[in-house]
């Protein structure tokens, strides 16, 4: 027996270094917005998910103090014993509203609100189809259900349809999972084929919108309503903790599914409530959503200005296929990916170098924000013309 049984902890992470794959905090101070405070330093953000600024928006905190005045810091408990407040409700029916479905439910974060509803979902007899490049929380959720999980290549419908021609018939139930917008990429899942895949072979069809919530749809409802699926039956997960600019997950969907949740899902059932200024916060932004269309439709000028920019002036920056305010160019290696992102950020720009495992293939990733001035855009560009690498 080894004399230390944690000495393989030290060695595994000299293997991680050696890799270029060690990560480490970078400090920010202040509130978050479009140019923030990193070590000490102004740099332009473009590493936030904070797409239309409203983390910092004075509404929302504003919102988040009273009810922290009034209500305490904490919940205390779980919803089903001491923790639950009607702002609780009151949020559920303005997500129900925004997404056009018949109920949801607050989970305290947007992982825990994947696991917990994959679990609860489908189990052993069943069967998970997952597409290949979906995220952590998804992921994990599959394996903790305890199912048969197959991945399907990247938005290959194709090839899902092979897959349930072979398998559907040999599980209980089967559950479809995939991002709406996939957060390392930037490209947008195939819904509308999926929704049609999962009728056809009597499918549950589970979407994560989390980067789309507030940024795609014409009210900012998410990648359903941009694809025109708004009431088709399916499950739709979401945060709170970026376009919303607080803290949280959801699901929506039928008040069955819903209801069911409530007393299976055991990330919901055996965590604490969301805290009062987080699910004020949350309300607060939703309703500034709806009544501030603007805001997204300068996130999407914004992102049309750059993307042009980029690909008529700095052509040898391939971008990866996007249709959100997600914009990432590849690089040979996470060594390349380490260099370019030292060299923004000594050029005042923040966009962090995104390596293995969390993808296959390193890159810089590029985050647009509403609130990004056309100087933010220019500077970003300037300096991507001069990288070294």
């Amino acid at each position: 027996m080894p004399a230390d049984p944690y000495a393989w902890i030290e060695e595994s992470l000299a293997t991680i270094h050696r890799a270029d794959w060690y990560r480490s905090v970078q400090t920010i101070q202040g509130r978050p917005g479009a140019t923030v405070l990193l070590e000490g330093r102004e740099v332009i953000n473009f590493a936030s998910n904070d797409y239309l600024g409203l983390a910092g928006d004075e509404r929302l905190i504003a919102a988040a103090t009273i009810a922290v005045q009034q209500l305490g810091t904490g919940s205390t408990g779980s919803r089903l014993l001491s923790g639950h407040r009607e702002s609780h409700r009151d949020l559920e029916r303005a997500i129900a509203s925004l997404k056009q479905t018949e109920d949801a439910v607050v989970f305290s974060s947007g992982y825990l609100a994947n696991i917990g509803t994959i679990t609860a979902l489908v189990g052993k007899r069943d069967l998970i189809l997952s597409d290949q490049y979906n995220h952590s929380s998804l992921k994990n959720g599959a394996t903790l259900s305890g199912a048969t999980v197959l991945e399907y290549p990247h938005c290959d419908v194709e090839a899902l349809r092979i897959q349930l021609s072979q398998q559907r018939q040999n599980y209980r139930r089967c559950l479809i999972i995939t991002d709406s917008v996939f957060s390392m990429d930037g490209d947008l899942c195939p819904l509308p084929a999926l929704l049609d895949l999962a009728e056809e072979y009597g499918c549950m069809l589970l979407i994560d919108e989390a980067h789309a919530t507030g940024v795609l749809g014409n009210t900012g409802a998410g990648c359903v309503e941009h694809f025109g699926c708004t009431g088709r039956q399916l499950i739709q997960i979401g945060t709170l903790s970026k376009a919303l600019g607080s803290l949280g997950g959801y699901v929506a969907g039928s008040a069955t599914l819903i209801d069911f949740l409530r007393n299976r899902a055991p990330s919901w059932i055996y965590t604490t409530a969301l805290s009062p200024a987080d699910t004020a916060a949350a309300l607060t932004a939703i309703r500034i959503v709806q009544q501030e269309p603007q805001r997204r439709t300068q996130l999407w000028q914004n992102v049309a200005q750059l993307k042009q920019a980029m690909q008529e002036e700095i052509p040898k920056l391939r971008l990866l296929p996007s249709e959100s305010p997600i914009l990432c160019f590849q690089l040979a290696s996470a060594a390349d990916a380490l260099k370019a992102g030292q060299q923004l950020k000594l050029a005042g720009i923040f966009a962090p170098a995104i390596r293995p495992p969390t993808v296959p293939t390193s890159r810089i990733r590029i985050s647009v924000m509403g609130t990004h001035q056309p100087t933010h855009i220019q500077k970003l560009v300037e300096t991507l013309k001069d990288l070294h690498l």
